[in-house]
């Protein structure tokens, strides 16, 4: 079993149990969606193995993103540690894109 859910006053909270590989992270992806499809929440909340996600597990959180973005559903991200939050801090701001950063 790859990932459970459960559903408490609109919030689906969606957990990840193992690093997901490219073997998994399509169906994983598709999972959620059909969550979201299935009970329509106001907020998903994802849950992460580890604090340093594979980059599969990336992929497939960054596509369960864009579904939640697109259907006007809050997204929240949350794992074994605070160093995913930190580390998004800390990253450069993002670029429209075609942008160039001038120095």
């Amino acid at each position: 079993m790859l990932i459970t859910h459960t559903l408490d006053r609109g919030t689906l909270r969606v957990k990840i149990h193992h690093e997901l590989d490219i073997t998994n992270r399509a169906a994983v992806a598709l999972q959620i969606e059909a969550l979201v499809a299935a009970h329509r929440p106001d907020q998903v909340l994802l849950e992460l193995p580890t604090a340093q996600p594979s980059p599969a597990t990336l992929s497939a959180m960054a596509r369960a993103q864009r579904m939640c973005r697109s259907l006007n559903v809050a997204f929240t991200v949350t794992g074994a540690d605070v160093q995913l939050q930190e580390a998004r801090d800390q990253a450069p701001p993002r670029l429209d894109s075609g942008a160039r950063r001038h120095r």
